[in-house]
């Protein structure tokens, strides 16, 4: 089974994320499964592009399980480095990006939507930057995303919150531009759909201004993020921290047999 499914149709590009079992949590294998999705996207002809999870949730956020993988620093480098090219290519992509958020987007997940021109959701749909729990400061440019969207002052607080939030508390922020009571994936196609028969050439354009101005700022929060979580001091704090969820997982494990 592919992590991640692409498919194009009718001048829109879908990209779902594949791991509903594990709330579309992005491992290693996911995320260059990823990247490479999104380095075709870059190469074809559509004009927009969808992105979405499969199952309950959008993103639940990087897999706990490569939080063992982080105490080698060649490894953690070389997945922030992934990340970093993921988010960057997804927000420099010369295409109008819409996320289509039903479920959790939590945390990387939640980095991985705010990359789009379009964030859909519903009033379930919840949003959280809760790297906080796991002893992590924000990644995949969560940084840049929260600043663009609500402000350095609020993003800070939000992020030091650890909470989530839903629908109509999410669209007042400023965290997503669509609501809709419907499917978000069917809603994402009608707006794409709509998009379509107007001069998308001219909205790109308008998009390369703004986010060419920007890029250096998100390459800046890119690689302090990739400095910040990988000291030493904060890599004993994953360590611990994953040792103390996988105590967890087991005991949960043992109770429900």
């Amino acid at each position: 089974m592919t992590t991640v499914q692409f498919e194009s149709e009718d001048g829109i590009s879908y990209i779902r994320l594949n791991r509903p079992e594990r709330y579309n949590a992005l491992d290693k294998k996911m995320l260059e499964d990823l990247l490479e999705v999104i380095e075709k996207v870059e190469n074809n002809h559509d004009r927009i592009v969808i992105l979405s999870g499969n199952g309950n949730a959008f993103c639940a956020g990087g897999d706990i399980s490569m939080m063992k993988e982080f105490s080698n620093q060649d490894v953690f480098g070389e997945i922030m480095d992934t990340i970093g090219l993921i988010v960057r290519k997804l927000y420099v992509l010369n295409k109008i990006v819409i996320s289509a958020v039903q479920g959790s987007a939590a945390g990387l997940g939640l980095s991985l939507a705010l990359t789009a021109d379009y964030v859909i959701g519903q009033n379930e749909s919840k949003f959280g930057m809760l790297f906080l729990g796991v002893g992590l400061a924000p990644d995949g440019g969560g940084h840049f995303w929260l600043e663009q969207r609500l402000g350095a002052q609020r993003a800070k607080q939000f992020i030091w919150g650890m909470k989530q939030v839903q629908g109509q508390v999410a669209k007042s922020m400023g965290l997503v531009d669509i609501l809709t009571n419907k499917s978000v994936v069917e809603e994402a196609t009608r707006l794409g759909q709509k998009l379509l028969t107007t001069p998308t050439i001219a909205m790109l354009k308008t998009k390369q201004m703004y986010h060419s101005k920007n890029v250096n700022t998100l390459d800046f929060y890119l690689k302090e993020e990739k400095n910040r979580n990988g000291t030493y001091e904060i890599q004993q704090i994953i360590r611990k921290e994953f040792m103390r969820f996988s105590k967890k997982e087991l005991h949960n494990l043992q109770e429900n047999r």
